[in-house]
């Protein structure tokens, strides 16, 4: 009866509502009648409840009209939550974007844009902006080592599109350089935004940012924030009282006013693709918004990946790298040295410590010299990862098929790291042996035996929960799994990077890549050749990838990579939807899919070991995977073909949910 009484309002009484429902058939706009009292707040962007199928949801209004073309009676607006215009334009046209490149709902993608509302921090924030931004002149003179790096910064200065894919230098303060980048563009009245892998990289460029900007202009926003600070942070963001956004990666959606850069730094970071549907991956979602607003975009790291070599050949990007002069200077020296020749006659603590004597020599100079000494270990713990002794068969869970591991010296049996069930007698499901050998020495076992082989010397542990920032300019044996590696003071004297095969060994397709960018984060902390950094990695010296890190060669094994990808048809050369889900589901979808010409089917095979089931389906059911692969330019004919027929069987309700990725990381 009360919506009887109520009164349309005059003007453009029509809002057009996305309701943020999870169904994908469900994603479209519905037509609501607006009262008067509410036309003022009712505005395109705002956050409003809406009446859907008897319940009540949330959504947003994307524009207001004065006709409708339902047929039938309208409903009514509930309420208007904010009249806060959360969803700005240019977002809107990035969130449709990624939708449609990614082949999921737009609902999905605004889970990730915008952030849950907080009542009170948004009744209590200062509206109006404060004073003009102050920069602080910026330096250049660390990007004159780069090839054209002086131009473009000079093009930020402009306000021109300049577009690149940075190559740092090994030792590169590498946030104090995207700091400079930012700061050129927000003395030019533009915006920036700066996107990282973690919140140890945040806290860096933060720092680095605020030296040379106007602290009240800098904003970081991460997952580890409260809901009150990340909504208090954002609506600086979108009132526009922050010009310089630094973030993890749902801080690509950060409403920027004005963007006028944007930077991606270690675009091969897995912690950059978005676990959550519709999964996209923040570099590509940076070069969406850079491509629609026609602003800068920097890609920058140690390493490349083959999809930053891509942006490259295909001239969307131009390179920015150093002389090879520069970088043989600024590097140090790298040697790979074979894990089999232990000489252990000659030098029982090389047999103590698992490390070549070649090795132990580097490791004991930097000692002496009184500089740390880096010790990269694949993976953490004591023991990880456990195979049979006889038939080298990998030791897994009677019960969940997961893999087995020591967690401790003194523990008794094997523990196993999925389900937790203790193996008190493993026993090879090949052979039948009851005994077990080390696949992976961790971070906790190679610091006890480091400590045996150099007596006195302190050992300091970083990875998982316990991550050290950073190490003083004195004799240490640092040990630390891929990405936790802290920063010396002046440097390391040496670095070891021990089982190079566990890294190259992966049963995955970008394992080349990922082991030289953890191997070139790791060498870049060492001090340079005419300093004395050593850097040993204990791998096979003819394998490519060891190759490209003794010749610091990142671009030349990203060029390898590409043509590699391009000769067994595997993103970025193509484009690729993993599809998961229960067989006969994973079917009914490419039945009702038109798939666009050209489109390859493959498979369908057991859903890769280690990836994680699709959302909805049962847990005792088999899950089987798709694959279907299409030239570059039909990327998106495929995402809207896939998209499609997703909504089509969610309407119909008769078959189990299925997973959609487009270009996923890991393909299996």
């Amino acid at each position: 009866m009360v919506s009887t009484q109520r009164q349309q309002a005059e003007h453009e009484p029509i809002a057009r509502v996305l309701p943020l429902l999870t169904v994908p058939h469900l994603d479209r706009e519905f037509d609501y009648l607006v009262a008067a009292e509410q036309s003022d707040a009712a505005q395109p962007g705002v956050r409003v409840r809406i009446r859907f199928h008897g319940r009540l949801v949330d959504g947003f209004i994307l524009e207001r009209r004065s006709d409708t073309d339902h047929v039938g009676k309208l409903g009514w607006l509930d309420r208007v939550v904010s009249d806060e215009r959360v969803l700005t334009p240019e977002v809107r046209r990035l969130v449709d974007a990624v939708a449609a490149r990614y082949a999921g709902t737009r609902a999905d993608v605004l889970r990730l844009a915008v952030p849950p509302r907080h009542a009170a921090t948004e009744k209590t924030f200062p509206d109006p902006p404060g004073p003009p931004v102050t920069v602080r002149p910026v330096d250049v003179s660390g990007w004159a080592a780069y090839n054209r790096g002086e131009q473009y910064l000079a093009a930020l200065r402009d306000g021109r599109a300049a577009r690149a894919v940075w190559q740092a230098l090994p030792g590169e303060r590498w946030p104090e350089r995207l700091a400079e980048a930012a700061a050129e563009t927000v003395a030019a009245g533009r915006g920036a935004l700066i996107i990282v892998p973690d919140q140890r990289d945040v806290d860096a460029v933060h720092a680095a940012a605020r030296a040379l900007v106007a602290e009240s202009a800098v904003v970081a926003l991460s997952a580890g924030l409260g809901p009150s600070e990340r909504y208090r942070r954002w609506l600086s963001v979108l009132r526009g009282h922050a010009r310089l956004v630094i973030g993890t990666r749902s801080a690509v959606f950060a409403p920027v006013a004005d963007l006028g850069l944007v930077m991606v730094w270690d675009d091969g970071d897995d912690t950059l693709a978005e676990p959550r549907a519709p999964y996209p991956h923040a570099r590509d979602v940076a070069m969406l918004r850079a491509h629609q607003v026609r602003c800068a975009a920097l890609i920058g790291g140690y390493a490349r990946t083959a999809e930053a070599q891509a942006l490259v050949r295909t001239k969307w990007a131009h390179d920015l790298v150093a002389a090879r002069a520069v970088v043989r200077a600024r590097a140090p020296r790298v040697v790979a040295v074979e894990d089999s020749g232990y000489q252990q006659e000659r030098d029982p603590a090389a047999r103590t410590a698992r490390l070549p004597s070649m090795a132990l020599r580097a490791a004991r100079s930097a000692l002496d010299a009184g500089a740390p000494v880096l010790v990269q270990v694949p993976r953490r713990g004591y023991v990880p990862a456990l195979a049979c002794a006889r038939c080298r068969t990998v030791a897994r869970c009677r019960h969940c098929t997961g893999p087995l591991s020591l967690p401790d010296r003194d523990t008794a049996g094997v523990l196993c790291r999925w389900c937790g069930r203790t193996e008190r007698t493993p026993r090879c499901t090949r052979c039948g042996s009851d005994a077990v050998r080390a696949v992976v020495v961790g971070a906790r076992r190679t610091a006890e035996e480091l400590g045996r082989a150099f007596p006195g010397t302190t050992v300091i542990t970083s990875g998982g929960d316990t991550v050290v920032a950073a190490v003083p300019a004195r004799p240490a044996l640092v040990v630390a799994t891929p990405g936790a590696e802290p920063v010396a003071a002046e440097g390391y004297g040496a670095a070891l990077l021990l089982d190079g095969w566990a890294l190259l060994g992966r049963q995955d397709l970008r394992a080349a890549e990922d082991a030289l960018r953890r191997w070139m984060a790791a060498a870049a902390l060492v001090r340079s050749r005419a300093d004395g950094g050593v850097v040993a990695v204990v791998a096979e010296s003819v394998i490519p990838t060891v190759q490209a890190l003794v010749r610091w060669d990142p671009v030349g094994h990203a060029e390898g990579e590409l043509d590699a990808r391009a000769e067994v048809g595997l993103p970025p050369a193509v484009h690729m939807a993993a599809i998961d889900g229960a067989l006969e589901s994973v079917h009914a979808l490419l039945d009702a899919a038109e798939l666009p010409d050209g489109a390859e089917l493959l498979g369908p095979v057991d859903l890769p070991l280690g990836a994680r089931r699709p959302p909805g389906v049962p847990a005792e059911g088999p899950v089987h995977r798709m694959l279907v692969r299409v030239p570059r330019d039909r990327g998106l004919a495929l995402a809207a073909a896939l998209r499609r027929a997703t909504g089509v069987l969610s309407a119909r309700r008769d078959q189990q949910p299925v997973r959609v990725q487009i270009d996923p990381l890991h393909i299996g």
